[in-house]
């Protein structure tokens, strides 16, 4: 069984759809956690994002990366797609309900994680949202995988549009943690129905199809990654639990406002690596490791040109930026916020694509444990002592210390030498066209008077875009042809209907392998 087929759009034109899709769905949900400062207490704000914290931590954590096996064997197995499908639910259900079934039977679980006596009485309904929440999930996962971007872009707008709608509602007319985590239940049901409607149209009788030596091979391959990543994730989750133990509610509060994730960076990086694994999988089975270099290269230099910038300019008004979307009640998450950027600039480097298609799984699995294990004793031990910037410097340095082992490995994996330094000297230019942005805009900044946060970034942000745009223009890091080619696959965006597309001239070809045949929309 498999879905009907024709060619894929080209990668630069399936990033734009989810990027797009992503920040849309940023601008609807950036209300709620605005209008919650301003509506909960800190110590409220607190208990909210703990209970959060364990729903998002477990959608992360219980699929064990078995999802991630969609990317690899749906096009491997073009006959038995829906048998894929099938097992990967199985999966995620089953470690799902093992630990909604936890939460039931020990409600004092997470009260004794956080430190938090409050969060007993949440934990029954948090279980059905862990459940739900989970399950869900899958809808974007599985879209991407089968290059369904129209119907990825559609999802994550609604999903994200009925959770903010649900949430905000809560949040105003009842004002509760307890009602919050009811409206992600029915946020939850709805999103489990919608990816079980969207199952049967693309892959009919789905659910009679797990095949147990199947199940087996997907497990081979996606569960040393889903366990290393389940490491790394503890290497997050933990920073959280010792903040809550040693500082409380509203030490938590501070302590996650100021690592708020910033969502342009994620939505580009889990963007560029979605469009990219399917890519570096083609490439690794041919032995191609010249192409994958060049093609991590040239999403370090599209990556580079979002990131440093945004690293640059929040060097300058971070704080600013933290006092105006937070209030001045937590000014004191700024230097946890400084700390927590300085990972920005390695991300232009996109890692994760490349170790999935390689056999280098045990080797990051045992050396994530290892900085995990390191990490668990320092904040065990001092996490009192070092307060919450100590806490956030140790778990940078942790990450710069994996990301660094991680770089040198791929490069000797794929034979990166002093002749390949070229590739990446567009991603120096525009290192040197941010931090001068970044320098004038500093100097315009210090002459501003007073203490308006608004003000400042009014500011000093068109300043910074002004010469950060002129650096690039002088460096020539982004030619003119690919200016046309990005604005022709923005304009297909708009145009997206069989007729607007016959009307439009064709694109100019990628360099590289011709991309793998894709389901139709």
């Amino acid at each position: 069984m498999t879905a009907d087929v024709r060619p894929s759009p080209s990668l630069t034109t399936q990033a734009i759809w989810l990027m797009v899709a992503k920040t849309m769905s940023f601008s609807l949900g950036i209300a709620l956690p605005l209008l919650l400062v301003r509506r909960l207490t800190q110590e409220d704000l607190g208990l909210y994002k703990q209970a959060f914290f364990v729903v998002t931590t477990a959608m992360n954590v219980l699929p064990l990366g078995f999802g991630m096996s969609a990317f690899y064997f749906l096009p491997r197995e073009r006959t038995r797609q829906g048998t894929v499908i099938a097992n990967i639910l199985v999966f995620i259900l089953v470690t799902g309900l093992a630990a909604a079934l936890v939460l039931l039977v020990w409600p004092g679980l997470i009260a004794w994680l956080f430190g938090s006596p409050e969060l007993a009485a949440l934990s029954r309904p948090l279980s059905l949202v862990v459940l739900l929440w989970t399950i869900g999930a899958f809808l974007e996962l599985i879209t991407v995988a089968i290059q369904d971007v129209k119907a990825a872009t559609a999802f994550i707008v609604l999903t994200q549009t009925s959770k903010t709608v649900l949430l905000i509602g809560a949040a105003t007319v009842i004002g509760t943690v307890h009602s919050l985590v009811i409206a992600a239940l029915i946020q939850g049901t709805v999103q489990a129905g919608v990816l079980f409607v969207y199952l049967v149209h693309r892959f009919p009788g789905f659910w009679k199809e797990f095949d147990w030596p199947l199940l087996r091979r997907q497990g081979a391959y996606a569960l040393p990654l889903g366990f290393s990543s389940l490491v790394l994730q503890a290497q997050e989750t933990l920073p959280h639990l010792f903040v809550s133990h040693a500082f409380g509610p509203i030490g938590y509060a501070i302590y996650s406002v100021g690592v708020f994730n910033l969502p342009l960076i994620g939505i580009l990086r889990e963007s560029a690596g979605a469009v990219m694994l399917p890519r570096i999988n083609q490439l690794e089975s041919e032995n191609d490791a010249r192409q994958i270099l060049v093609l991590v290269a040239s999403a370090a230099r599209k990556l580079a040109l979002v990131y440093l910038p945004v690293f640059a300019f929040l060097a300058v008004a971070g704080r600013d930026l933290v006092i105006f979307l937070f209030t001045k009640q937590y000014a004191a998450s700024w230097p946890i916020f400084a700390v927590a950027r300085l990972m920005i600039p390695l991300s232009v480097i996109v890692l994760d694509p490349i170790t999935r298609a390689h056999e280098e799984r045990f080797f990051f699995l045992r050396m994530r444990m290892a900085v995990l294990a390191v990490v668990t004793v320092v904040l065990w031990k001092g996490a009192p002592a070092i307060g919450l910037v100590g806490v956030i410097s140790v778990v940078v340095a942790a990450g710069m210390f994996t990301w660094s082992v991680a770089v040198i490995r791929m490069a000797r994996m794929l034979g990166f030498g002093l002749r390949d330094l070229h590739l990446f000297r567009p991603v120096a230019l525009i290192a040197a066209s941010a931090a001068a942005a970044a320098l004038v805009a500093a100097l315009v900044r210090s002459t501003q008077a007073g203490d308006s946060a608004w003000m400042a970034l009014a500011v000093s942000a068109p300043v910074f875009g002004l010469v950060y745009a002129a650096g690039l223009g002088l460096s020539g890091v982004v030619p003119q042809e690919e200016i046309a080619h990005l604005w022709r696959d923005v304009s297909r965006l708009w145009f997206f209907r069989r007729g607007a597309i016959a009307a439009a001239p064709p694109p100019a070809a990628e360099p590289g392998p011709a991309a793998a045949a894709s389901p139709r929309a």
